[in-house]
């Protein structure tokens, strides 16, 4: 059964009309769901008998069963069990200036990158928009705090699962669901050049950020397979096409892995590739796990890196670390549970 967290409210309101019920009762509907967080259709209480028989017997609104919780200081890591029984993970991190979440979209990965847990396992089925919605209404529940801030960055490639990303972001952006304004919406990709390009025509305010992880063809393609199919010569060029587009900028995530992507040589590298484009570049301190062979670059490493590309007008920052007592890696919760 189609779960109503699904629906974008002009789907609602398109499903009400069709069976000749007023489209402002999706509105309703909206507010009972997302701004008063009930969801039993039986508790709604301006909603006739007969409308709420109809949406039981339509669409389900179960939750995701929390199977497990792992919590730090300033982040808690849930591990979520589908409809279907499968697992996916989702991370609240704690900033001053508010909760932020970060939210998968697949179960598991195909993009197959060498250093990524999620990547281990592979994909299963993409999540749709109503999967990747209640990972931030179950962790709003949980916390009894409002999330402000979302980042497409979980499990999975989310331009591999484009049409329901882009009803994801339409329910959480909508003044009628969660309110979350555009610009504290993050898309992560792993550099899929046409989805890239397309998503540039959306006419979204939200932010894109590109996994580059390496400054030239050769490294990149022997730690992302995804390189081979869209090099970096077409990346940037997809990158340029998507500034002019939105004039947005761009944000270029770097995980430094120690003595692969991490030298002297790489900074200077990836500062020629990258100046005078309007992106700033997210330096990401490695997360080891007991499955990859990768380890994390000293701090010396990175701070020698970020100095390189100061020193070249690159802006540049150094993110903040989250979740070292937890199993911080992304899917790493979902492969110790999946591999018992």
């Amino acid at each position: 059964m189609k779960s109503l967290f699904d629906l974008k409210l002009d789907d609602l309101e398109d499903y009400l009309e069709k069976n000749n019920i007023k489209k402002y009762k999706a509105k309703q509907i909206y507010d009972w769901l997302y701004k008063k967080h009930i969801y039993s259709l039986d508790k709604m209480s301006n909603l006739s008998k007969e409308l709420i028989d109809k949406l039981n017997n339509d669409f389900s609104t179960n939750l995701l069963k929390i199977k497990r919780i792992q919590e730090s200081k300033l982040t808690n890591k849930y591990l979520f069990e589908l409809d279907d029984g499968n697992l996916i993970e989702a991370v609240l991190m704690r900033h001053d200036y508010g909760n932020s979440v970060c939210v998968s979209s697949q179960v598991g990965c195909n993009m197959g990158c060498s250093f990524c847990e999620s990547g281990r396992l592979k994909k299963v089925r993409d999540l749709t928009p109503g999967d990747m919605v209640r990972q931030i209404l179950m962790i709003e529940d949980h916390i009894k705090e409002r999330i402000s801030s979302v980042v497409i960055m979980g499990i999975g490639e989310p331009f591999d699962n484009y049409d329901n990303i882009m009803s994801f972001i339409r329910i959480i952006n909508s003044p009628f669901g969660l309110a979350i304004g555009a610009r504290h919406i993050t898309v992560s990709t792993s550099g899929l050049v046409p989805k890239i390009k397309k998503y540039a025509n959306e006419d979204l305010q939200t932010n894109l950020a590109v996994s580059l992880h390496a400054p030239n063809n050769e490294l990149r393609s022997k730690i992302m397979k995804v390189n081979k199919a869209y090099p970096i010569e077409e990346l940037m060029d997809a990158i340029k096409y998507y500034i002019d587009k939105t004039n947005r900028r761009v944000t270029i995530e770097y995980l430094l892995l120690k003595d692969v992507n991490d030298t002297h040589e790489c900074a200077y590298e990836l500062a020629k590739l990258v100046k005078g484009i309007n992106i700033y570049v997210n330096l990401i301190p490695y997360n080891e796990t007991s499955h990859i062979e990768y380890k994390t670059s000293p701090n010396s490493h990175v701070m020698e890196f970020y100095d390189i590309l100061k020193k070249n007008n690159i802006n540049v920052t150094v993110r903040k670390r989250f979740g070292d007592e937890i199993d911080a890696a992304c899917g790493q919760l979902r492969a110790n549970e999946v591999e018992k």
